[in-house]
């Protein structure tokens, strides 16, 4: 870690047993009187491991040189996410170029700065690659069944398995190096990996992809997935292989890691025109920038329909159309958690849908009145 500056990033590094809450309280009390209301940055814990972090995820130059620092790879999507981890003196082996739509430009930059590994899926691709970088090292990625996921990658992306031969076999037409496989299904990686043997390669990586839960409100549990691909990756492609595995993880490492908060600096009571108390009674809140304390309810506490505003006089700038909340006050302090994935996106689709997504971007580049408190709350993966 002897990368970081704390000039730089202001990083305090914690002991095991704080909570990013914790330390957001501290820091809240602390400059709550005083004048500075900057956004700041918590480190929690970091990886034992080198996975390829999806730049696409969160690009916030903090996280990204924390990871950077523990020698973890990069998934690069573009000449400007390549450009940005070589800022960080990442050496070119630890980048794999993963875009299956890649211009010809940028896959002849790749080849400048010597990054080798990208991935591919088609003729097309390799007919682009062949011609300008001949020496690229190619990872085949394979559609999977995904109907389930986050995002569907392979409505749009990927060889099928029953057609993955061809490009093999046209690779090897092209004199082009395939070495390795980009799937998500274990089992018939292993049956790509014999197509590729049998085409003339020695295939030496395996791709998992990404996709991996980064909050605990998700149905299936990154350890129950885990528990699935450890005994897979020992069965189909066990450590005396010879074949590096490698995943791709994004929001599993930063879903968790930022955390919204905007302060409450004024608030309406709304109803019907008569006077019958016994309507329902509806808040309407306004938000802003200023940090101070979240007001703990209680279990008896009575729940109000509310509505979430953003300060300006625009009648479409709404956050939350309607939600339940005890009645609060002004100058409490409402959280959004798991804002660490695609945040500046997030904070687009807020101002312009009216509503906070679930779903990565430079804080800096956030507008002030939408962004408080970002907290980085780095997570391990471990197969």
């Amino acid at each position: 870690m002897n990368n970081f500056s704390n000039e730089e990033f202001d990083c305090h590094f914690l002991d095991e047993g704080f909570t990013a809450k914790d330390i957001l309280d501290q820091k809240i009390n602390k400059v709550s009187s005083s004048d500075d209301k900057d956004a700041f940055y918590v480190l929690k814990a970091l990886p034992h491991v080198t996975p390829f972090y999806a730049v696409k995820c969160n690009e916030s130059r903090a996280i990204m040189k924390t990871l950077a620092a523990i020698e973890s790879g990069f998934d690069c999507a573009s000449k400007t996410e390549i450009q940005l981890v070589q800022s960080l003196r990442v050496p070119p082996e630890r980048i794999i170029y993963a875009n299956l739509c890649k211009h010809v430009s940028q896959i002849k930059y790749a080849a400048s700065i010597g990054v080798q590994m990208m991935t591919f899926d088609s003729e097309v691709e390799l007919m682009k690659v062949a011609r300008a970088h001949p020496k690229a090292k190619l990872v085949l990625r394979i559609a999977t069944d995904d109907f389930k996921a986050v995002c569907r990658l392979s409505v749009k992306f990927g060889a099928t398995l029953k057609t993955s031969r061809l490009p093999l076999e046209r690779a090897k037409e092209l004199n082009i190096d395939v070495i390795g496989v980009s799937f998500h299904a274990i089992s018939d990686a292993r049956c790509v990996f014999d197509m590729g043997a049998e085409a003339g390669f020695s295939m030496c990586l395996l791709d998992i992809g990404g996709g991996f839960p980064g909050s605990e409100d998700v149905k299936l549990k990154f350890e129950e997935i885990t528990s699935v691909i450890s005994p897979a990756l020992d069965k189909y492609f066990p450590s005396d292989s010879g074949v590096r595995i490698i995943a791709e993880p994004g929001r599993y490492y930063v879903v968790s890691a930022f955390m919204l908060a905007v302060n409450i600096i004024a608030k309406k009571l709304t109803g019907s025109d008569d006077e019958d108390e016994a309507s329902e009674q509806t808040f309407m809140y306004y938000v802003n920038d200023r940090p101070l304390l979240q007001k703990r309810p209680k279990p008896d506490e009575k729940y109000y329909s509310s509505s979430i505003w953003r300060p300006t006089c625009g009648g479409l700038d709404r956050i939350v159309k309607r939600c339940d909340l005890p009645e609060m006050h002004v100058d409490s302090v409402r959280y959004y958690h798991s804002w660490g994935c695609n945040l500046k996106l997030r904070v687009q689709l807020m101002c312009q849908n009216h509503h906070p997504g679930q779903c990565c971007g430079s804080p800096s580049e956030l507008p002030p009145t939408s962004l408080l408190v970002l907290l980085v709350s780095c997570r391990s993966l471990a197969f």
